[in-house]
């Protein structure tokens, strides 16, 4: 079952270390991680997801609020979450053909922010599956690199805190 953990800590060097450690030493493979600050630029929210069955999260999760430099750690419902991704992808574009990848692009929501003179760089947010889609499609044109951010998520209003 997969887990989206969002972690509150304070902005401090080592943090992150200490947070993913914990994780490494339990013997869970983080799928996604990303980090930055917040509204506060003394704290930083950490998103983890993992896979995981519900009774050894539950011992990882206490162990992260032992953590001296961790404030808050909500397991995030899926339903009640909002969570985005961000991608680049560089795609061979031979002048005759980037119209048709633009019109991809465009379908998908992308924006176009890099112009070369046989490449386009496409930049993409939105749920992983959205992300998966427009990666198979331009594969027929051959993508010559991908940059893809892991999943940040914030629990949406139904639950103000």
């Amino acid at each position: 079952m997969q887990h989206t953990l969002s972690v509150l800590v304070e902005n401090k060097p080592g943090v992150l270390t200490r947070v993913t450690s914990l994780f490494a030493r339990r013997g869970f493979n983080i799928d996604s991680l990303a980090v930055g600050p917040t509204e506060d630029p003394t704290l930083s929210r950490i998103t983890i997801v993992v896979n995981a069955e519900n009774t050894p999260l539950e011992q990882v999760t206490k162990q992260l609020h032992k953590l001296i430099n961790v404030i808050k750690v909500q397991d995030l419902d899926p339903g009640e979450m909002v969570d985005r991704e961000l991608v680049l992808f560089k795609v061979n574009a031979p002048p005759e053909r980037r119209h048709e990848i633009i019109e991809v692009a465009n379908v998908f929501r992308g924006k176009i922010v890099d112009v070369g003179k046989n490449s386009l760089t496409i930049e993409a947010t939105g749920a992983g599956d959205k992300l998966a889609a427009m990666e198979d499609l331009f594969r027929a044109y051959g993508i010559k690199e991908i940059a893809r951010t892991g999943k940040i998520a914030l629990s949406r209003g139904l639950r103000e805190q």
